[in-house]
């Protein structure tokens, strides 16, 4: 039930994130999501994209340093409230969020919801007993 995000470090000047897209776009891998969280020196470019271990090898050729971690994808209705009924299903199980971040389908009324939570097992039964569609990597790769 898991989807596999690639994380890359970057240094947190001019022409680097534009670099990053240069490359995945002419080995033909798509970005499906992104987040980029930065700091003074840093950057790190969260990006779920429909080819992972190309994705990792080309951007590791090219010398960034480059981790796969899991993530779980949550669809959710696109509409006011849909995320405070994920969040409120979570915290009453205690349930810690780490990191998050969103995008709309192309088609149909729903947005995904990218979470990594620190006990992920536990996310996913709490998820599941509120009865929320928890998506497929596959699925989210080919949207």
């Amino acid at each position: 039930m898991n989807v596999e995000q690639i994380s890359i470090f970057i240094e947190n000047k001019s022409g680097r994130l534009a670099e990053i897209t240069r490359i995945l776009g002419e080995a033909s891998i798509n970005i499906r999501a992104l987040s980029l969280a930065d700091t003074s020196d840093f950057g790190i470019l969260r990006l779920i994209v429909n080819d992972v271990e190309k994705a990792k090898q080309v951007l590791k050729e090219k010398g960034f340093t480059v981790n796969k971690t899991e993530v779980v994808a949550v669809e959710v209705p696109d509409q006011p409230g849909g995320l405070a009924t994920i969040l409120q299903t979570l915290d009453r199980d205690r349930i810690n969020v780490e990191y998050m971040y969103a995008f709309v389908e192309r088609c149909g009324g729903n947005a995904v919801i990218i979470f990594r939570f620190d006990e992920t097992e536990k996310a996913l039964v709490s998820l599941n007993s509120g009865g929320f569609s928890i998506l497929e990597g596959e699925r989210l790769y080919s949207l």
